[in-house]
């Protein structure tokens, strides 16, 4: 049957299971430009399929035959046509497939080797046409949700290659972003229970989320050796002054740590010390060669660096706050245990450590964070050659510890991150980064991301920031961030066969991190006990502990 509407022919083919709704007007290299028939399309929406039924919709997908192929394209824009009847639409191709007999796409495969030419016929995809599309096949792969606009297309991630080339997940506050990343790491989880995940979790969201799949460390039970830090960790901790002066105490410290470090019986079997080399030391014996070196100065000479280094490390060993990290327990050789524990190695079913560091002191978490993500990369590299065992590194509030702003206290930790971002995959190491504000995150870093998870963000800063960061064949894509519903995401990149819009599943309520909002109405309408309760607060505020 042939419709004349507006000047231009369009037709249905129902023997093909689609009906042809517009016709190609111009091509261009991304994309191309459409007239849609009104009519036509009012028609459709009453169909039983969702994707049939939202044809010509923004974010609905089309498809046309070309040279016996059939090429995807997402609508991204719509407008007014030449005629009363039409309506004037672009699309962004996504990919193309082959045709078989009951003519649903098979075989589909991302990028187009054919172009459609002006007057080509565009129509509707089916449902059948949606999960050929979407389908992982044989590929390791997670099911996350279903695929907009669909209610049963299964939304997949290609797990070796989301994590081979890194992801990172965005969202504004309240959109459902740490339920999204416990509803991705459970699913990785199940499909690995023997992997390797280590999550830095800054507000302590996340311990009862994994409490069956995982093992859960803060600053009760970290128990990280402070001799795990390098030369440039050890003065982000312990130098407090800036330009010259610091130069000058940074030369003594590194004169007296190397000392320290040599004096350990582990010194004796290994070749060569550096200041970085992770050998024990006691950190008495380092403010012993301090008061020493400062000893042997004539009277001319300034003992000032070596006093605020001695008196920096008292500090720290006095007090409560550090013992995580500074106890006197921890001068023993633990390195091995340690990196077994945080690792997962092995992981006894619980693939994945969650590392609290809400309970550090602000003043050294970005250092605990780079200690952490330093072993990681460094474990890695030095295990090259030999049994691999890849990890995956989960940095929640990203922003934090790679700001765009360079003129942020936080050095070590950033630039472990970025090499990480730029370096990882070649040694097993994947990074994941979870943000509420992107346009505060390190641009090179997110740019390293082959897998982006955007759900809705309100700044329009952030908006333009990931769009800027998208494949080319992705943007106009993403011009539904605004519009997207709490637990949505658009997905684009290595993870995932083409951009998609996603509906997240439901997470059981027992699998949920701890970062529900207070209900204001109903907790201001309870009233009774306060005088114990503010009692307990402070007893807690005191003791700097849960």
């Amino acid at each position: 049957m042939n419709d004349r509407v507006g000047g231009g022919i369009f037709q249905t083919a129902t023997d093909l299971g689609a009906t042809a709704v517009g016709r190609i007007t111009s091509v261009a290299g991304s994309g191309a430009a459409l007239r849609l028939d009104r009519r036509l399309l009012a028609l459709l929406a009453h169909d039983d399929d969702p994707s049939v039924a939202m044809a010509g919709e923004i974010g609905s997908m089309l498809r046309m035959e070309v040279a016996g192929r059939c090429v995807i394209g997402s609508v991204h824009d719509l407008g007014d046509g030449d005629g009363d009847g039409e309506i004037g639409a672009r699309i962004s191709f996504l990919g193309e497939g082959a045709i078989d007999d009951a003519g649903t796409i098979t075989g589909f495969r991302r990028g187009v080797t054919r172009y459609p030419l002006p007057g080509t016929p565009v129509a509707a995809v089916t449902g059948a046409d949606m999960d050929a599309i979407f389908s992982a096949g044989d590929l390791a792969h997670i099911e996350i949700g279903t695929v907009h606009p669909t209610c049963s297309t299964r939304a997949a991630l290609l797990v070796d290659a989301m994590l081979g080339k890194h992801f990172a997940l965005l969202g504004s506050t309240g959109t459902g972003k740490s339920t999204a990343t416990a509803l991705i790491l459970h699913r990785i989880c199940r499909m690995a229970p023997a992997g390797h995940i280590v999550m830095i979790d800054p507000h302590g969201e996340y311990e009862a989320a994994f409490a069956e799949v995982g093992a859960s460390y803060g600053v009760s039970n970290l128990a990280m050796p402070y001799w795990l830090m390098n030369f440039e960790e050890h003065c982000e901790v312990l130098l407090t002054t800036s330009g010259a002066e610091r130069q000058t105490d940074a030369d003594i410290l590194a004169k007296c740590l190397l000392a320290a470090r040599q004096k350990n019986r582990a010194a004796e079997t290994v070749a060569r010390i550096t200041v970085d080399s992770p050998i024990p030391y006691v950190l008495s014996d380092l403010t012993t060669i301090i008061q020493t070196e400062m000893g042997k100065l004539d009277k001319a000479s300034n003992s000032a660096p070596f006093l605020r280094i001695k008196q920096k490390i008292d500090e720290i060993r006095s007090d409560p706050r550090y013992h995580f990290m500074f106890s006197g327990m921890l001068v023993g050789d633990s390195m091995k245990s340690f990196v077994k524990r945080i690792f997962r190695l092995p992981g006894d079913g619980k693939p994945i450590s969650v590392i609290d560091v809400s309970g550090v002191p602000s003043e050294i978490t970005s250092v605990v964070v780079s200690v952490l993500a330093r072993c990681v990369f460094d474990y890695a590299i030095w295990a090259r050659g030999q049994a691999q065992h890849p990890v995956l590194l989960v940095c929640e509030e990203a922003h934090r510890y790679v700001p765009s702003d360079r003129s942020a206290n936080n050095g070590p930790v950033r630039r472990i991150l970025e090499r990480i971002a730029k370096e990882g995959r070649k040694y097993g190491v994947s990074l994941g980064l979870i943000t509420q504000r992107p346009s505060d995150l390190a641009e090179g870093v997110l740019s390293q991301c082959g897998t982006i998870i955007a759900m809705r963000l309100n700044n329009e800063r952030d908006q333009a920031f990931v769009k800027a960061a998208m494949p080319e064949g992705a943007r106009g894509f993403l011009d539904t961030i605004p519009a997207l519903r709490n637990r949505e995401a658009i997905i684009c990149g290595e993870g995932v066969p083409i951009p998609i819009r996603v509906a997240f599943d439901d997470l059981e309520a027992g699998l949920r991190p701890a970062s529900n909002d207070p209900v204001f109405s109903e907790l201001w309408s309870r009233v009774g006990d306060e005088d114990a309760l503010v009692e307990h607060v402070i007893g807690r505020w005191r003791n700097q502990g849960r």
